[in-house]
């Protein structure tokens, strides 16, 4: 681990938090839009500026989230691999951004192109995107506030990793 300065460690954080914040907005701006047009808004409107979030904030932002995300991370004493909850926000934050960056920004452009022609399921689909995308990011929230589940793996004071079996014996 590379050690680093509180006041960088503080930096970091408060960077992971505003685009993580961001992201989250962004997430929740597009299902409101999504919503609005199943509740009767004209998709001819709504599905545009929903292209222009979703390409120009949410895919950004998701982008830069990871990144700050993973450095982080490996600058920090929490390091990628060695707590059990950032590994698993990490695997959950890199499949959310790439199915924002190949599944749902092309979607939200074709619908922004489409508007009022895009197909009732299609529209379904912009609704669900950023509803599951709204809960995993709920989940690492948490996950990041009760870091549950303890370290990945636990190494002695040598060196060699101490198991059940192992504990027992030794020198006496």
């Amino acid at each position: 681990m590379t050690r680093t300065r509180p006041t960088t460690r503080k930096a970091l954080l408060t960077l992971h938090l505003v685009t993580s914040l961001g992201w989250l907005g962004t997430d929740l701006v597009l299902l409101t839009l999504s919503i609005a047009v199943l509740r009767g808004a004209d998709p001819a409107v709504v599905y545009p500026v929903a292209a222009l979030v979703g390409t120009t904030l949410f895919a950004p932002l998701s982008v830069l989230t990871w990144v700050v995300g993973v450095a982080s991370a490996l600058l920090t004493p929490w390091g990628l691999l060695r707590h059990r909850w950032v590994l698993v926000k990490l695997v959950i934050t890199t499949v959310m951004v790439l199915l924002v960056l190949f599944l749902l920004t092309p979607n939200l452009r074709a619908a922004g192109d489409l508007g009022a022609a895009l197909p009732p399921e299609d529209r379904a689909d912009l609704v669900i995107a950023p509803a599951v995308s709204t809960s995993l990011m709920v989940v690492a929230t948490v996950l990041s506030t009760y870091k549950p589940w303890g370290r990945l793996r636990r190494a002695t004071p040598g060196g060699t990793r101490r198991t059940p079996a192992s504990a027992g014996r030794g020198a006496a």
